[in-house]
């Protein structure tokens, strides 16, 4: 590959090749110096791609990002099985500690969010635009998200969009 095809790639943002070994390398170390600046490394060059995932998240193997790390949050707490495909914008995030665990072979579409301490069980997809705060069991698909009514209108009250 060129000098100027690698630099058009990595202005691009989406070659995640140095994050990854960033990753796995702080994942080697243990705790101290080394891991701390590890970790600021990795930070930063997450921060660059436009996206988040914390120093102590559990990705086992094979994580596929096809459109990088743009809009993606995973929470430090969270822990993601092996071949599971993540799209943009999706947030995996955490409520009082206890973040999600997703399962193997899972597929979480566009714009999702999985929040809280819940269990997304193997070969689950997630729809585009979901929002996930239940425990999905193996093999399901979920879209869409749960609707809730904050205020009825009154009789005498006139619709305004």
């Amino acid at each position: 590959m060129s000098i100027r095809r690698r630099i058009i790639e990595y202005a691009r943002g989406n070659n995640l090749h140095y994050f990854w070994r960033l990753y796995r390398l702080q994942k080697k170390t243990g705790e101290g110096f080394l891991h701390d600046v590890l970790t600021f490394m990795m930070s930063r060059c997450a921060h660059k791609h436009g996206g988040y995932i914390g120093p102590d998240t559990v990705i086992k193997d094979n994580l596929t990002l096809p459109h990088g790390l743009h809009g993606i949050f995973i929470s430090r707490y969270a822990e993601i099985g092996e071949n599971c495909w993540i799209y943009q914008n999706v947030t995996i995030g955490e409520v009082n500690r206890k973040a999600p665990v997703i399962g193997d072979n899972c597929l979480i579409g566009a714009g999702a969010v999985i929040i809280g301490g819940v269990r997304i069980g193997s070969y689950v997809k997630v729809g585009a635009g979901a929002v996930v705060s239940t425990d999905v069991p193996d093999g399901c698909t979920v879209v869409s998200q749960a609707v809730r009514m904050i205020r009825e209108k009154q009789e005498n009250e006139e619709c305004r969009i």
